[in-house]
C-alpha cells in the first residue's frame, strides 16, 4: 500500500493567543489562494517516522506535487 504526505505550515499571530487575545473569526481566514508553505524538512521527518513505524519496503520518494511516499506492507488482521 502506498501512503503519500505533505506538511504545510501556516503561520498565525501565536502571540494573541498566548495573551489571552484570540484574533477575530475575520482575521483568521485564509484567502482562497492560501497562505501555507511547503515544509520539505517536516515532510522528510514525519514520513521518516511513519516509514519506521509502518515498516516501509524503501525510503520516501518524492512526487510531482510536494508530496513524499512510502509503501508499506498491507496486513490484514
Amino acid at each position: 500500500m502506498k501512503i503519500a504526505l505533505a506538511c504545510w505550515v501556516v503561520n498565525m499571530d501565536t502571540a494573541r493567543y498566548l495573551g489571552d487575545n484570540p484574533p477575530a473569526r475575520e482575521e483568521i481566514r485564509l484567502p482562497p489562494e492560501g497562505t501555507a508553505e511547503w515544509d520539505e524538512e517536516l515532510t522528510s521527518r514525519v514520513i521518516g517516522h511513519l516509514a519506521a513505524r509502518m515498516n516501509a519496503l524503501a525510503t520516501a520518494l518524492p512526487t510531482t506535487d510536494e508530496h513524499l511516499t512510502i509503501t508499506v506492507p498491507l496486513v490484514l488482521t
